[in-house]
């Protein structure tokens, strides 16, 4: 049985709300605490609402470090890349005074590209203090693909680089992703959902055993604290 909290919110809106304002607390706790912040996010058409939400929250952002969750093997200024994303959406507002660690390093493979984040993102120190997922309708999270060709690899909870290199028939680019070790030992892991599409797909998921048919379980499973839900309908916009 996975340990986890359901959030249900009436419109996206209301979602964006709420969720940024409980992230915005726990990255003022982690300054006042620790005296700087991280926290990781997914990218996607779901979060844009959140961002902005969040950009606008009055919290020390210049002692707070935005990093990705996972990111496409494509430049920054690609319109699929997360990074330009979060830039747009993100920081922005407040927020705009964070700073920003992405995944994409320019390389000849996806597997030094992975190399090189990994060494960036060694410098942010563990664990992070937020993590918020997103779930696709395959059960994927992060770069976790069912189809992936490393998947039982890529959901062990083991000690290893923090940025891993991913190959997916069903996600079309290269990936990179944060390790399950980084996303699951967050001190904050939210999973943002909205759609009831979403919904069913994720209570399948928390049906089946947790591996590489549906990642999303294995790695709500693995969070070393109790994972949050947060979901809202579809918009109808």
């Amino acid at each position: 049985m996975v340990d986890c909290k359901w959030h249900e919110f009436a419109s996206p809106e209301a979602l964006a709300e709420n969720l940024s304002a409980t992230v915005a607390e726990k990255l003022a706790a982690a300054v006042k605490e620790r005296g700087r912040a991280a926290i990781a996010v997914s990218g996607g058409r779901t979060p844009a609402l959140f961002f902005d939400h969040l950009s606008r929250r009055d919290i020390p952002w210049d002692k707070v470090t935005v990093t990705l969750v996972d990111e496409r093997f494509v430049p920054a200024d690609s319109p699929r890349s997360n990074a330009r994303l979060v830039a747009q959406h993100l920081l922005q507002n407040k927020a705009a005074r964070a700073a920003f660690v992405g995944l994409y390093h320019e390389a000849e493979s996806i597997a030094e590209a992975a190399e090189k984040a990994a060494g960036v993102l060694a410098e942010i120190p563990a664990p992070l203090d937020v993590v918020v997922l997103g779930m696709g309708n395959d059960r994927h999270t992060a770069s976790f693909f069912p189809d992936a060709t490393t998947i039982e690899t890529l959901l062990k909870l083991a000690e290893g680089p923090d940025v891993l290199p991913v190959s997916s028939e069903s996600a079309g680019e290269p990936r990179l992703t944060l390790s399950m070790n980084r996303i699951a030992g967050a001190r904050f892991l939210a999973l943002h959902i909205e759609g009831d599409d979403k919904r069913k797909t994720l209570e399948e998921a928390l049906a089946m055993q947790p591996g590489p048919d549906a990642p999303i379980s294995a790695v709500l499973a693995g969070a070393k604290h109790p994972a949050r839900i947060f979901w809202a309908p579809a918009s109808q916009t």
